[in-house]
């Protein structure tokens, strides 16, 4: 028997489960019909589903009809739930896509038409609640040939059968015009490469047309040929009633046994895990088997690490998701619950929920999440209450809005504190709308290393680049590496990871400083139904949310407006229009994609962005002046950059060989402190002088706070002659000796003190904090850097304490100043210790004589 993937795919309410309850049941699946108004169909087992009547999670069911073996695959037809219709695409053989025959085809039915085509699913059509009044084939024909695809056939209609099969494919049409007769596998081979799509007819509720559906499935399907290789396609994750964790995939190449180990990359790096249970589930229950073979859909259990859309073994990954939320919210929580602790259960929830982002906002230690629609945060609301006893709001809804640019720009980055050195050169050219980012290379590697260039390359791929109008995802543009350098010896990998994520932003800087920067939104595309008499108020309506009507079509006594309108402006418009229309009326969008917002000026006036704030994407660039890492602004740095610009060049391929056109900054101490002077004022400092301490006046913002050193370490060692010493042989004992030090100056001063080493190349570590004899000693996790976690701890405490960063390196000088605390040379905080130690010894001495 052949196996078939089948997925139900349908408009919210157009009778999709109606018509899969009707399909089990003719194939003698079940033995009485459920209705969803009776809250008792097959698939629809979850409580909310039942009580809203819709479909929220996709379900599968498994049935025999001739010498064919289906599994069923029912999806949600709710907008807001379509991302879970959109992962079972990846591993389905056919579709049945559900018409309602009164309603026609909807703004929803043509994402989902979309969805197919992307997939590459051949679908079979079927036009059901044909009993209803007003529901004429040939109008509805007419309305499928246009707005889906002029390849729909009515397979229910016997006449002219042959020829209208035969017109879609032209040596097809030969052959028939030569006499010979259409084989059902020539038809079969039309359907598979989605030339033809059948449709039929009928009513899943009166269980009409649902045995003709299920033949032409027999009759019009090809068996797929799977390979011998194991491969998979995880199309959904989601945990049992007992919590354990299941990985939905089809089986799309040789076979899965239990305990059968197998090596995977998964969240967390490469892993290898143990096979310890498949599950064939139909409806809400399962069958535990020992074997999956080829063709079957099954969930797994035993596997930690996997997530939708991962191929495995010889299976690749599928596409990128083409839904994405639209809207953003902060999660209210109740006081008792802490959010970092609940953020790990929500990420649980959003392996399941493909259009749940759930994302953690670190300068209001907050949680925010990213949704469809209204009816997905109710939804959510209940799941979070039944799974974890957590009672949560969805707070401050907004637009997710993008940005892009119109033209292209050229960005620059460079990356050199002490013993660092990277340098990249980007092109960002504007694409269409929906194309998201592409990532390329231009660089012949002569000129920079295959090595390094994919790093860049990844490190364009791997974080999410925000715009500098609102600090929105960037999206709908190339970008291009045009040019990079590194240093033999100096070079690390994270030094690149610095360079390019500077290199974006320094571009879109420019970008917005030329006015080149744009502000996109999400806009619906719909389809509004109104009595002929409401066609004015509704024309007005969609012209007052800045929307508009491409098409207006008129049928007696119905009018049809059919357009675009911003995501914003549209709101609960589907209600007011039940109101005006009392009842008549019939509004329905879809998400049409980002283009540019409506009003931009408002939006980001709103949002009151200041992208040179904003410290987790800088604009700026590090070079290195006498041995020190200093920061120059993204105006500058062009005067500063290593290698010549390449935007001019890309007009003439190839691109010439990078000429280094700068080797150095040329700031000595004296211009770098009159670049602090002018940006922050005159720079206090402690001045020493006969064993005797004086110290200036602190700022009054300062006064009667608790003293805190932050005290770069290695900056520091390597700044003492007697520790770099040790340093060269014995890096641990110098570590050491400064612990002991510092640990007998805050015994005297009683000052805070917090000493930070950098763990920036050390593959595997993870942050550590340790107590040396009442002094905090501060490991940095692996690619981080120490003043990083300096330039972090100083924004989170400096409103709390008088603090004082030590360090002789000139980029922390700078990022201690920007943030309002003050500096301390290395040099100035040998000779503070060498007085503390002269004082102790003069009371020591003091004593003695006593």
């Amino acid at each position: 028997m052949k196996k078939q993937v089948i997925g139900v795919l349908a408009h919210v309410d157009a009778g999709k489960t109606t018509l899969s309850e009707a399909l089990l049941y003719a194939a003698g699946k079940i033995k009485t019909l459920g209705r969803v108004d009776w809250r008792n169909t097959y698939l629809d087992t979850h409580s909310l589903e039942r009580e809203r009547g819709i479909t929220i999670f996709s379900k599968q069911a498994l049935f025999s009809y001739g010498n064919m073996e289906v599994t069923l695959l029912d999806t949600p037809g709710h907008v807001d739930f379509s991302a879970e219709a959109e992962r079972t695409l990846a591993v389905l053989d056919y579709a049945i896509l559900v018409i309602s025959g009164s309603e026609g085809v909807q703004a929803h039915t043509q994402t989902l038409w979309q969805l197919l085509e992307r997939y590459q699913v051949p679908a079979f059509l079927f036009v059901t609640k044909m009993d209803l009044a007003g529901c004429h084939a040939a109008d509805i024909m007419t309305d499928l040939c246009t707005h889906l695809d002029s390849g729909c056939v009515n397979f229910s209609d016997p006449a002219d059968f042959g020829e209208r099969i035969a017109v879609c494919e032209e040596s097809l049409f030969e052959r028939f015009m030569e006499g010979e007769a259409i084989s059902d596998t020539d038809v079969a081979e039309l359907i598979a490469a989605r030339k033809v799509f059948p449709c039929y007819f009928g009513s899943g509720l009166k269980n009409t047309g649902i045995g003709e559906l299920l033949e032409g499935l027999e009759r019009y399907t090809l068996e797929t040929e799977y390979p011998r290789a194991f491969g998979a396609q995880v199309y959904k994750i989601g945990h049992d009633p007992g919590g354990v964790r299941l990985t939905y995939l089809k089986i799309t190449g040789g076979s899965l046994s239990v305990r059968q180990l197998l090596s995977y990359s998964g969240a967390a790096g490469e892993m290898e895990e143990k096979i310890t249970g498949i599950r064939m589930y139909s409806g809400a229950r399962f069958e535990a088997k020992d074997k999956a073979v080829a063709g079957d859909v099954c969930a797994v259990t035993g596997l930690s690490g996997t997530y939708v859309g991962q191929g495995l073994g010889d299976e690749d990954s599928a596409l990128p998701p083409f839904l994405e939320p639209v809207l953003h919210y902060r999660l209210g929580l109740p006081k008792e619950v802490d959010p970092r602790l609940f953020l790990p259960r929500l990420k649980e929830l959003e392996e399941e929920e493909p259009l749940l982002h759930v994302v953690w906002n670190e300068r209001y230690g907050e949680i925010h999440a990213q949704v469809m629609g209204q009816v997905q945060t109710e939804v959510l609301v209940r799941l979070v209450d039944e799974r974890f006893g957590v009672e949560i709001t969805f707070e401050d809804g907004r637009i997710l809005y993008r940005e892009t640019i119109s033209a292209p720009v050229e960005g620059v980055g460079h990356f050199e504190p002490l013993r660092h050195y990277a340098e990249v050169h980007l092109v960002m050219e504007p694409l269409e709308p929906g194309a998201g980012l592409v990532f390329d290379t231009a660089v012949n590697e002569d000129w920079l290393e295959r090595n390094w260039q994919r790093r860049i390359l990844t490190h364009l791929e791997e974080k999410t680049h925000l715009g500098v109008l609102t600090g929105s995802p960037i999206a709908d543009m190339k970008i291009t590496l045009t040019a990079g350098r590194a240093h033999l010896k100096h070079t690390q990998g994270g030094d690149f990871r610095e360079a390019t994520y500077r290199a974006v932003r320094e571009g879109l800087m420019h970008a917005r400083e030329n006015g080149s920067m744009v502000l996109l939104e999400p806009w619906y595309a719909f389809r509004l139904e109104v009595p002929g008499e409401c066609v004015g108020r509704a024309i007005a309506d969609i012209l007052a949310r800045d929307g508009t009507y491409d098409e207006h079509e008129a049928i007696p006594g119905v009018s049809i407006l059919q357009g675009r309108a911003p995501v914003a402006s549209i709101g609960d418009y589907a209600k007011e229009v039940a109101s005006y229309t009392h009842g008549k009326g019939k509004f329905s969008c879809r998400v049409d994609g980002y283009f540019p917002c409506h009003n931009a000026r408002e939006v980001i006036e709103a949002a009151a962005y200041n992208p040179e704030a904003d410290m987790d994407n800088s604009p700026d660039s590090v070079f290195c002046s006498h041995g020190a890492g200093v920061i120059v602004p993204w105006r500058q740095v062009r005067e500063y950059m290593h290698l010549e610009t390449t935007l001019e060049a890309r007009q003439d391929e190839p691109l010439p060989e990078p000429k280094i056109i700068r080797k150095n900054l040329n700031l000595d101490e004296k211009e770098l402190e009159a670049i602090m002077e002018r940006e922050f004022g005159p720079i206090r400092r402690k001045v020493y002088g006969e064993g005797k301490r004086t110290v200036t006046a602190e700022p009054k913002l300062h006064r009667n706070r608790k003293s805190l050193y932050i005290i770069d370490g290695y900056n520091v060692i390597f700044a003492w002659d007697e520790l770099a010493a040790i340093a060269e042989t014995d890096l641990e004992g110098a570590r050491n000796q400064l612990c002991d030090i510092l640990a007998n100056y805050k015994a005297f001063t009683k000052r805070d003190m917090v000493l930070v080493f950098d763990a920036y190349n050390v593959k595997g570590t993870v942050e550590r904090k340790l107590d040396y004899q009442g002094l905090n000693v501060v490991y940095t996790k692996e690619n981080e850097l120490g003043d990083t976690y300096i330039e972090k701890l100083v924004n989170q405490i400096g409103r709390d304490h008088s603090v004082r960063v030590v360090t002789s390196d000139g980029l922390i000088q700078l990022q201690a100043v920007r943030s309002g605390v003050l500096r301390l040379s290395a040099r100035e905080f040998r000779e503070e210790i060498l007085a503390v130690d002269k004082e102790i010894a003069d009371i020591l001495a003091e004593l003695r004589q006593k």
